[in-house]
């Protein structure tokens, strides 16, 4: 039995593990003979030696980053959580405020950055504020119609028995609103770092962002590069981070196996 299962997490390992190994290839050949010059495309193996040249830069850049962007993510979950709840307990608040999350993100956040920069400051702020606008829409709509799904026939049970209402809440819809409120956390943690570093391009003295930024002017495409492979393989980690967890504990939902 260990068998195919040591076999299949073995393939699901190897997947992008091929999947990555072929895209460098193609990079690479892209950058050998493609006849793109080396400030436009520059090769693996010059992003490799930025990776490790520029280390000094990249890890303290990297770490700004990702404070920034679980600030935002923790802050935009609880917000995004709360008025969810809000809205299901109490149906006015639904027709006042939702028109407003749905015209936050309306507007781009391109055009939000400057003016956030220009009422938070340079500093850690208004990229955390960012990336709560960011991810705010995904937690509030996915936990929202979580709630509203609730199996008719739990609520009809529990309105016979006479639960009151924050019973209700707390012991059934909240529970079956979950698989709902993990998809919009996951979705969340994978945009929240496009927040932090959208504010870092604005206006900011640190982050990947601002490194990218500032490599971009001095044309140090390879610089460029390995910020932004920092960038991905941050946003890759805490991705799965997050999933391994909401799937640790929805254990009891399908598709949740070992192998998957």
């Amino acid at each position: 039995m260990n068998g195919p299962v040591m076999h299949a997490r073995a393939l699901v390992a190897l997947r992008p593990a091929v999947t990555l190994a072929g895209l460098v290839g193609v990079w690479a050949a892209l950058a050998q003979w493609g006849g793109v010059p080396p400030y436009m495309l520059p090769s693996p193996a010059a992003v490799a030696r930025a990776l490790w040249t520029q280390r000094a830069q990249l890890a303290p850049a990297s770490l700004t980053t990702l404070e920034e962007t679980l600030l935002g993510l923790v802050l935009g979950i609880g917000a995004g959580s709360a008025l969810a709840i809000g809205m299901a307990l109490w149906a006015p608040l639904r027709r006042w405020v939702m028109p407003m999350v749905l015209l936050s993100q309306a507007v781009p956040v391109f055009a939000l950055a400057p003016l956030l920069v220009l009422w938070f400051g340079f500093g850690m702020s208004s990229k955390v504020v960012m990336a709560v606008l960011v991810i705010f829409f995904p937690v509030t709509s996915a936990l929202g119609d979580g709630l509203r799904q609730t199996e008719p026939g739990w609520m009809d049970l529990a309105r016979t028995m006479g639960a009151a209402r924050w019973r209700v809440l707390v012991h059934i819809r909240l529970p079956a609103a979950l698989p709902a409120f993990a998809s919009g956390v996951r979705m969340a943690t994978a945009i929240a770092p496009i927040g932090a570093v959208v504010g870092e391009w604005v206006g900011a003295s640190s982050g990947l962002g601002f490194l990218m930024q500032t490599a971009n002017t001095r044309f140090q495409t390879d610089l460029m590069f390995a910020a932004l492979l920092v960038l991905a393989a941050m946003t890759v980690s805490l991705w799965w981070a997050v999933d391994r967890v909401l799937a640790r504990a929805l254990y009891w939902q399908p598709g949740h196996a070992d192998i998957d």
